[in-house]
């Protein structure tokens, strides 16, 4: 194993070689314990339990955006529920770099039949989320109000925001361990425990959040708040389910107190791929809070469409994450077991399969999206639910270049080759879909010269709907490129 500060990526010769070997190999990559009959079949039992997962995963903010358009009415609580969507992916965004880093070195390790350096992993993996995740709560807890403030909302919506996110700052620690708990499951091919866990957060999720809201049964009617408390609390029982599944031990792993004091060595080794896939995650929340930040300027019925927008939309984007999963773990293991072929075949079948999902969700979006919009506004063929079926239809046309830089994507981090997905999503965001939302969205910029007057440039005003095409442009992009990266093969040298 490399010992540099960062992966390392030998010259690559060219994988033509490696594509014609791949149908000829008979060597069988054993994951768990047995041989899996095929590819296609090792990559469902791995995509499969982490879709269902992904569905309730999203189930959860569903839920609260149903119960606040059917129970508290008017494009306030919705708007604030897209500001509170933005903050639960910040949180996952920021212990991104140990959940990223933990996959692929345990992947690489249970490839390699080294279970008890897998083992060390877990436990270095948990003791890392555990001081990010003090620090992440201590810093909400000071600046929750101040983020709903720099992103513009106002009035009753900036107050619903501010109370939702006292509720679930307590929760940050129990959060962390379920997504790193998780993620160290899914680097040995276990999707099925973190399934489990995202089963009991929707129940105790819908469950509390409706008697909160509504009173019912002799509950304290809490209105707003009673949605957020009901998340919280869900959110704790899934992280507890995740705790105790790494200390019984599964698909070989376990969570042992000896293994929590701290091993810089092998910390240093984590967060060598994680860090940067970490940054990548990071900029993106910056970015995208930028982005948010333009939808906010275009009002209230823009910001609570595109809230909802994004939500629904993530009903394509979840098998897409589902399939990354998948990709990552086989890409991952297949090279531990020094087999570069088979990782490529496990990516391009885990890709197939997110194209199809994802296709399938884009012609519901492009037909039906006002209909499923109008499900989450009480009803109402209001102001938001139309904008947001326009919105859907635009995204449409991008699901297929977005299933592919998400399967890829996630590839690459599995592989360790992090410092790329770094850069081109950096690029692509930062440099493509920010300057293009402005143009496309924004009627015009105004600002003051030295004159004492103002410079006023005209731009194209498309508002909300300009700054999803923008979205569009930057995906196909990037696309392009990643996939260009991707059968060049660089990734496949990584040493992690």
């Amino acid at each position: 194993m490399s010992e540099s500060t960062s992966p390392e990526v030998e010259p690559t010769a060219g994988l033509a070689d490696e594509i014609i070997a791949a149908h000829q190999a008979e060597q069988s990559l054993q994951p768990w314990g047995t041989p899996p009959p095929s590819t296609f079949y090792w990559m469902l039992q791995l995509a499969l339990p982490v879709l269902l997962e992904e569905g309730l995963n999203l189930l959860v903010s569903l839920t609260d955006r149903f119960l606040a358009g059917w129970y508290l009415g008017g494009p306030e609580p919705q708007a604030a529920m897209g500001l509170m969507m933005y903050a639960f992916w910040m949180m996952y965004c920021i212990f991104s770099a140990i959940a990223i880093g933990s996959t692929a070195l345990i992947a690489r390790f249970v490839g390699a039949r080294e279970l008890p350096l897998a083992r060390h992993a877990v436990g270095q993996a948990i003791f890392a989320g555990a001081v990010l995740s003090v620090l992440v709560t201590i810093l909400a807890y000071f600046g929750n109000a101040k983020y709903v403030e720099v992103m513009g909302l106002t009035g009753e919506a900036a107050e619903l925001a501010t109370r939702y996110l006292w509720y679930v700052t307590p929760v940050i620690p129990i959060m962390m361990l379920e997504q790193v708990g998780s993620a160290c499951l899914r680097g040995a091919g276990d999707t099925v425990t973190g399934l489990v866990a995202r089963v009991v957060v929707n129940i105790v999720n819908a469950i509390l959040s409706l008697l909160f809201v509504t009173g019912w049964l002799g509950f304290p009617q809490l209105g707003f708040e009673g949605l957020a408390l009901g998340t919280a609390i869900g959110h704790a029982f899934g992280g507890l389910i995740i705790l105790a599944a790494l200390y019984r031990g599964r698909k070989g792993l376990s969570l042992e107190n000896r293994h929590l004091v701290p091993d810089f060595g092998m910390l240093q080794r984590l967060l060598r791929v994680g860090i940067p896939g970490g940054i990548d995650m990071l900029l993106m929340v910056g970015c995208h809070l930028i982005y948010l930040r333009i939808i906010t300027s275009l009002g209230m019925v823009a910001l609570a469409a595109h809230g909802l927008g994004v939500q629904i939309e993530a009903i394509s984007f979840l098998s897409g994450s589902a399939f990354q999963v998948a990709a990552a773990t086989m890409a991952g293991q297949s090279l531990g077991a020094k087999d570069p072929a088979r990782a490529m075949r496990s990516v391009l079948i885990a890709c197939g399969g997110a194209i199809c999902f994802m296709c399938t969700a884009g012609i519901v979006f492009y037909f039906e999206g006002e209909s499923i919009a109008m499900f989450f506004t009480g009803g109402r063929l209001d102001e938001t639910s139309l904008l947001s079926g326009k919105l859907l239809k635009i995204v449409a046309l991008a699901v297929a270049p977005m299933a592919i830089l998400i399967v890829f994507s996630g590839a690459m981090r599995g592989a360790g080759d992090t410092r790329f997905t770094l850069i081109l999503n950096f690029v692509g965001v930062a440099l493509i879909r920010l300057p293009l939302s402005a143009l496309l969205g924004w009627s015009y910029i105004q600002w003051p010269v030295s004159t004492g007057e103002s410079f006023h440039l005209e731009l194209l005003g498309w508002g909300v709907e300009g700054v999803w095409w923008a979205m569009v442009v930057d995906v196909v992009i990037r696309c392009v490129v990643i996939t260009w990266r991707f059968f060049r093969g660089d990734w496949l040298k990584v040493q992690v």
